[in-house]
């Protein structure tokens, strides 16, 4: 049965919106208006339902409790919310370098001495 239901793949992706904004602050531990000031402040953009309310997934979920984090060490929202951009765009600016060196490792590893 688990293999005719839609949302059985849905459920373990990082990316598919699948909390309200009341669940998703209810696990923040915070207030739904944070969650819309860190939406105004463009650190995440919720997906909306046919509804038009907001909906939220993991991945929005774990990058808003590290603003909140920043928030409750008297940060302000804007500035935790830049703050975390940055250490995003730099985690993602790692992977792509750690994924260049493997290539261009196994390139030199390929072409290397003996290997003709």
């Amino acid at each position: 049965m688990a293999a005719d239901n839609p949302l059985s793949g849905r459920l373990d992706d990082d990316d598919y919106p699948a909390y309200t904004m009341g669940r998703a602050a209810e696990m923040l531990g915070t207030t739904p208006a944070f969650l819309r000031a860190i939406g105004e402040a463009r650190l995440i953009t919720p997906l909306r339902s046919e509804g038009g309310h907001r909906r939220y997934s993991r991945y929005q979920l774990r990058i808003a409790a590290r603003a909140r984090e920043l928030v409750d060490r008297g940060t302000p929202i804007e500035a935790a919310c830049r703050i975390v951009i940055l250490e995003d765009q730099l985690e993602e600016a790692q992977r792509i370098n750690a994924e260049y060196r493997r290539a261009a490792k196994a390139a030199s590893d390929s072409s290397g001495p003996g290997s003709s």
